[in-house]
């Protein structure tokens, strides 16, 4: 594996962890981190490691979009928020598609672009206190990308409870939704981890790529064209006034005035 400035690997007995490392910014996604941990899976792909685990470091697993990226968004050219959007879609079909058996040991918190890192993952592994969250709609956003794999895992109606409202969920209700496999103490957690690596490991490497080969054929008839509208659909998103005011209130810490709420001073007259 190379060398990364945002993620750590190392490889054991036949499993690689990849460790999302910028802890002192609760591991949020730069374009560097996107870059690296799409670069991380595909040489993961090639490497002779069985399994791959996903976690992060300190206190968090990932807390989505750094705010310094995120405010630089504002600026972009509608040209630039695609070319953005395409690299985090990028990213996510990677992990999906990656043919070796993926656990993500869900450390912390995992928001928005971060849960979709955590769920997306074919086990997600979690500490109790951990929370998850679709947080976008506080900032004027849209999960675009995200839900089109969400959509699949917990259904329609599931889905739009958490992409409409916003809300964070506990470890215990993503285990109820199905989002969540199974939930471990703090110091039980990476334990726990390699050990379902290591049952995983010993399976027939060439059965374990068929089979997520033949899971994941089920759904790229049409993933693809999802992902390719949802990857507009962000752009989009990102050039629209309550985008630029949700993000400014979001720094600023108060609550947003959305533009598209306010009433034209022509109507109803």
């Amino acid at each position: 594996m190379g060398h990364y400035q945002t993620l750590r690997t190392h490889s054991e007995e036949g499993v690689l962890t990849i460790t999302l490392s910028r802890p002192e910014r609760r591991n949020a996604l730069n374009p560097t981190m996107i870059h690296e941990l799409t670069e991380a899976l595909a040489a993961a792909e090639k490497s002779h490691d069985g399994a791959i685990i996903l976690t992060g470091a300190g206190a968090a697993f990932c807390a989505g979009l750094d705010l310094d990226h995120l405010e630089s968004l504002t600026a972009k050219t509608r040209e630039q928020h695609r070319a953005d959007s395409e690299n985090i879609a990028r990213v996510l079909r990677t992990l999906y598609s990656v043919p070796k058996p993926t656990i993500a040991a869900v450390n912390g918190a995992a928001i928005a672009g971060g849960m979709g890192l955590a769920t997306i993952c074919d086990f997600t592994l979690s500490v109790p206190e951990a929370k998850f969250g679709y947080t976008e709609v506080k900032i004027g956003f849209i999960p675009a990308i995200v839900s089109a794999f969400l959509v699949r895992q917990i259904g329609d109606k599931r889905t739009r409870d958490l992409l409409l409202t916003g809300r964070l969920i506990k470890a215990e209700e993503a285990h109820t939704l199905g989002l969540v496999t199974r939930i471990f103490a703090e110091q039980d957690l990476m334990r726990e981890a390699r050990s379902l690596a290591q049952c995983l490991v010993r399976n027939s490497p060439e059965a374990m790529y068929a089979t997520k080969r033949l899971l994941n054929s089920y759904a790229n008839r049409h993933l693809d064209a999802e992902i390719e509208a949802a990857i507009a659909a962000n752009a989009e998103a990102r050039v629209t006034e309550d985008f630029k005011e949700g993000v400014r209130a979001f720094l600023e810490k108060r609550t947003p005035d959305w533009p598209s709420r306010k009433v034209p001073a022509s109507a109803g007259k």
